[in-house]
């Protein structure tokens, strides 16, 4: 692997403190410059390794394992080699190998990863040599089956913004005109009672009271009621979440839910209906009739009218995401290359998911009806459809801070299942609960951004560390399934929010060609003739594709911006030194040139 594919952290939050070390040989090594640590990050062992780069062959470096990463630099002299692999983004840890193979660089650690690549070290046979790296490895890429904390908890970054304040949920629905006479906010869920997946403050219709939902949330998957994402700042049409109606096999009714929806309608006079969009394909959700639960039936729900937009399951996107690797990594197949992106069927789920959000945005946004949706909990599918119809209606969502507050309310407060999805210090690498839901809709916000490339304040390296810390295990913004469970572990308190490290840096995430507007809609289009593949995202660990990066434009609109800048600077510096000269006393006639007055120049 290239070391143009190392992962980089800012500079600030690194401390690269000096680790003397005596190894076997008895020769004391100063690792201070061998590799970079956190605060709170420890060194537990290094060990010199063969690493099989897929791309330059076996490689001879030595490997150090903190508490936080895995960290590889190359000791031959013609190869500048760096790895750098948060611990966390580790997913399986395999031993390759026996004591008796045979053959070169056959025994050592086979490790999988999260974001889409794989490592491979040979080790020497002689004394089980490998052991005591796969048990440390093992020990810390897993430390919940170890009964050790998460990283997250023994980071002591510090940074200038504290960005566990981005998100405030009262000031986010002022920001929306809430409360209003059709709206109220509730604190029912405020011990998390009514539903321990849902945040502790909701909006809900202005006429149903705290009884009335207690009642509903009998009737809906895990309790989760339907409840206020966004309003329209002008027609006041709303979007809706929820989890599935509690249906069963016999075609269960509740009165107080279907009261419930026609309320939701009726905060909105001028429509008729009320458009509900279950995620699911139709065929799954009658299925789901057979476990419990179900879909709103027009017999039943009078003023409402059901679409289902085909989006599948869990299972089927982390399949789908594996064979998606297959193609990437190591190697690009460029004869079938086509014929082998289709066959995974992911920008196909990609644009399903766009098509669903589409929907949803274009019926508020035209003012025709109040929207409602739900998959089958309401926390996977549900939070990709409203998050990504907010991001088209709402500009504000495209500034950084507010795209960071898009992402803590529809997904971490309303209990998307991170640490269930992601597996954040789990060993189980082949759980069920394990899927890419999250990755998508990042996926979705990027084939956004580069169909509106000036509609975005953040850029490309924005969406890809988030996407980095989603797995590493630094920061405490993803951890956890729902917000009753950081409650309980002091999230806040005790963890940095990732947050923290993108707003102390804003300027390295920002688009370069943003252009701020208010108001305006974005409709991507969703056909597969314009979506493709994130490369610099799935295919980034290979050094050949790596070269195409940074974007040629951008980079030069970069360099004339700084260019301007230094002008700007010039000539500041051009005007004092002028002002000065006019503001001594002369000491000779004035001349032509001092009689002159001060001019101002504005860029």
């Amino acid at each position: 692997m290239a070391s143009s594919s190392t992962s980089k952290y800012n500079s600030h939050s690194l401390e690269n403190e000096s680790i003397k070390r005596t190894s076997r040989d008895g020769v004391t090594r100063d690792l201070s410059e061998a590799i970079p640590r956190l605060p709170g990050e420890t060194l537990i062992t290094d060990k010199e390794v063969i690493y099989i780069c897929p791309f330059n062959g076996p490689i001879k470096g030595r490997v150090y394992i903190t508490n936080y990463r895995l960290y590889l630099r190359s000791l031959e002299m013609d190869s500048a080699l760096i790895l750098d692999v948060p611990l966390g983004v580790i997913s399986r840890i395999e031993k390759m190998g026996g004591a008796t193979s045979r053959g070169e660089n056959s025994y050592g650690l086979d490790i999988t990863c999260k974001d889409m690549r794989n490592l491979r070290f040979a080790l020497k046979q002689e004394g089980h040599s490998r052991r005591d790296m796969f048990e440390i490895l093992t020990r810390y890429a897993f430390p919940l089956a170890h009964s050790l904390p998460l990283f997250a908890f023994l980071n002591e970054e510090k940074f200038n913004v504290d960005g566990w304040t981005v998100y405030n949920p009262v000031e986010e629905y002022r920001r929306q005109g809430l409360p209003n006479h059709h709206w109220r906010i509730t604190f029912i869920n405020k011990c998390y009672e009514l539903c321990d997946t849902y945040p502790a403050l909701l909006v809900v219709p202005y006429r149903a009271s705290d009884d009335d939902l207690r009642r509903v949330a009998t009737f809906r998957s895990r309790n989760r009621i339907p409840v206020l994402s966004w309003i329209h700042p002008e027609n006041k049409t709303v979007i809706v979440r929820c989890s599935q109606p509690l249906v069963g096999m016999s075609g269960k009714r509740n009165k107080d839910d279907e009261k419930y929806l026609d309320i939701i309608r009726e905060t909105n006079r001028q429509i008729s209906k009320l458009t509900i969009y279950d995620a699911r394909p139709s065929v799954n959700a009658v299925a789901n009739k057979a476990t419990g639960g179900g879909y709103e039936s027009d017999d039943v729900y009078h003023n409402a009218e059901l679409f289902f937009l085909d989006i599948h399951n869990i299972h089927v996107m982390r399949e789908s995401l594996k064979k998606v690797k297959d193609i990437v990594y190591p190697n690009v197949e460029e004869s079938h290359w086509l014929s082998s992106l289709e066959s995974t069927h992911w920008l196909e789920h990609i644009k399903l998911v766009l098509t669903g959000a589409i929907q949803v945005a274009d019926k508020v946004s035209s003012g025709k009806s109040s929207v409602l949706v739900h998959c089958s909990d309401g926390w996977d599918r549900t939070a990709q459809l409203t998050s990504l119809a907010m991001l088209m209606l709402d500009s504000f969502y495209r500034s950084i801070e507010g795209f960071e507050i898009l992402v803590q309310k529809e997904w971490i407060s309303f209990g998307h299942k991170f640490s269930s999805r992601i597996g954040h210090g789990d060993k189980n690498h082949t759980d069920a609960d394990r899927s890419p839901i999250f990755l998508q809709f990042i996926d979705c916000v990027w084939q956004m951004s580069k169909q509106f490339p000036t509609a975005f304040e953040f850029n490309e390296r924005f969406l890809i560390i988030i996407l980095d810390h989603l797995y590493s295990c630094r920061f405490g913004t993803f951890l956890f399934n729902c917000e009753s469970a950081r409650e309980r572990q002091q999230v806040t308190e005790r963890t940095v929010s990732l947050w923290s490290l993108i707003n102390s840096n804003k300027e390295k995430f920002k688009n370069p060609f943003y252009t701020k507007e208010i108001n305006r809609v974005l409709y991507p289009v969703a056909s597969m003739r314009h979506l493709e593949l994130w490369v610099n995202y799935y295919i980034r660990w290979n050094p050949r594709i790596k070269q195409q990066q940074p974007n040629p434009v951008e980079q030069r609109y970069m360099e004339l911006l700084a260019l301007r800048d230094e002008y700007i600077k010039r000539l500041e510096e051009l005007q004092l030194a002028n002002s000065t000269k006019l503001s001594e006393p002369p000491t000779s006639p004035s001349s032509p040139s001092q009689m002159m007055p001060h001019v101002q120049t504005h860029f």
